[in-house]
């Protein structure tokens, strides 16, 4: 068996590796991180690789841009609404890091051996030389994350004046050693992302200009100067970001790139990212018009005039549906022994995933939440049945309706008992088990469901709530079509 190799763990045995070759203390070689991303990228393109696992929807929009400000060694920020993935890509690009780079052991904002720009980490090196220890930084320890809120200060993110450690190392306030370093030098040769930026009040949208440009900030009246080596990325809301002054101007202007972010582009994709992120039992059954079903329900509160345009209707709403409307067959299935198989039912049951994701206008808070996320989704059932299915032969089943017959959908039975009744309605369960394309009674019954709300959606028949049917059991709308329950 080969003998792993060891790594450096002092500045001598760096210096005799092959990496760093030709290198000596204090050479001011140091690569960027800037560079050593665009390096590892440029080998991940040449060789085909996948730059952003789990980002689907963005191959020919936001990947492109997004590489390009890679390629350039920009720092960018991510523009999109609540739920297009902003901080996932923040975080995939932690893949383009070194998968491990030395640090001074004792460095507080890890300072490479071989060019340290800290005080201490100076001192360091010239007490030690060739015997200073080191230690290997992970990529995933080289990304810090903050989440930008209007309390946030320049303490919290470059430092403040500590007088305790000053007083404890014999120095004025104003010397570089007294300072206690925030989050944005703990990040020193990494990735420091910052979420919904504008949120950051001017003045400390100013000082990070200044660390940005400059390499200085004065804190507490005290200049101090940082040389800092660290990859800025930034994510904020569109509205945010261009509205009413919040982005101090010469910060925006430092922003290399503006890349805007979306909502998928299409049902299908949508529903790649679902299936992808959603979390259910393997035991439930999900029908493909079903999921097409809980996918369309976002498209169409994006469209809705009820629901606000600017907040969005985040991807996480067909993702909890999905889970919820899983978890509903689920405990269906384990009261009755049936087969746990997603019906329209238990996306009805699955209201409160989709309400609150829903941030209403005027005539939508009007109406009710509930009112509107019904709405939509009998405008989804339509759409999705009208895509697929608006050739089928339905015109027994709407006259048997429009004759004033009303059905009523069994929930609290089992499926055995539910198709039973659905072979009341003429072509009901023959047009189901086309659908179905299963010979099961649950996908039977769950095809059947579907039906019925597709043709409600199309407005060919017309619904109502339970509670609406027990005091009138026998109404029939001719004006809207027949009923069901």
């Amino acid at each position: 068996m080969p003998e792993i190799e060891k790594q450096p763990q002092t500045v001598g045995e760096l210096l005799r590796s092959p990496e760093y070759a030709g290198r000596s203390p204090f050479d001011n070689k140091s690569r960027r991180v800037q560079d050593e991303v665009r390096e590892n990228l440029r080998r991940k393109l040449q060789s085909g690789e996948n730059l952003f696992p789990g980002v689907v929807g963005y191959d020919d929009s936001v990947v492109p841009q997004l590489i390009n400000a890679l390629l350039a060694r920009q720092n960018f920020i991510l523009l999109g609404l609540r739920g297009q993935a902003k901080s996932r890509i923040l975080r995939a690009i932690t893949n383009l890091l070194d998968a491990e780079v030395p640090a001074i052991h004792e460095s507080e904002i890890s300072d490479d051996p071989l060019n340290p720009i800290s005080v201490q980490g100076q001192e360091l090196l010239r007490e030690h030389g060739e015997g200073l220890p080191i230690n290997w930084i992970a990529r995933a320890d080289r990304y810090v994350e903050k989440l930008a809120t209007p309390d946030v200060t320049v303490a919290d993110l470059i430092g403040d004046v500590d007088p305790i450690k000053a007083a404890r190392l014999g120095t004025a306030l104003g010397d570089a050693r007294s300072m206690h370093f925030g989050l944005l030098p703990r990040a020193n040769r990494g990735i420091f992302a910052i979420n919904e930026l504008a949120d950051l009040s001017p003045k400390v949208q100013v000082a990070l200009f200044n660390i940005l440009q400059e390499g200085d900030v004065q804190i507490k009246g005290y200049p101090v100067r940082l040389e800092l080596d660290v990859m800025l990325v930034f994510s904020a809301n569109p509205e945010d970001y261009t509205a009413r002054g919040k982005i101090v101007t010469p910060l925006k202007d430092r922003i290399g790139s503006e890349i805007r972010t979306h909502y998928p582009k299409t049902v299908d994709e949508g529903m790649a990212i679902t299936a992808q992120e959603s979390e259910r039992d393997a035991s439930v059954t999900v029908p493909a018009y079903m999921a097409e079903l809980i996918e369309e329900i976002a498209f169409q509160a994006r469209e809705d005039g009820r629901v606000d345009k600017l907040s969005g209707v985040s991807q996480r709403l067909p993702i909890s549906l999905l889970e919820v409307s899983a978890a509903n067959a689920e405990a269906r299935s384990l009261r009755l022994g049936d087969e746990p198989v997603v019906r329209v039912s238990d996306v009805y049951a699955g209201l409160p995933a989709i309400t609150g994701k829903l941030e209403l206008e005027y005539e939508g808070e009007l109406r009710g939440a509930d009112v509107v996320a019904k709405d939509i989704i009998r405008k989804a059932a339509g759409q999705v049945y009208g895509r697929h299915y608006s050739s089928a032969d339905t015109a027994a089943l709407e006259k048997w309706f429009d004759d004033g017959n009303v059905f009523r959908f069994p929930q609290g039975g089992n499926n055995g008992a539910a198709l039973k009744a659905a072979s009341n309605v003429p072509g009901l369960s023959g047009l189901a088990a086309e659908i179905a394309e299963v010979a099961d009674d649950a996908h039977r019954i769950s095809a059947a469901e579907f039906i019925l709300e597709g043709l409600y959606g199309r407005k060919k028949l017309s619904r109502a709530e339970e509670s609406y049917a027990a005091a009138e059991p026998e109404v029939a709308s001719r004006r809207s079509g027949g009923r069901w329950n």
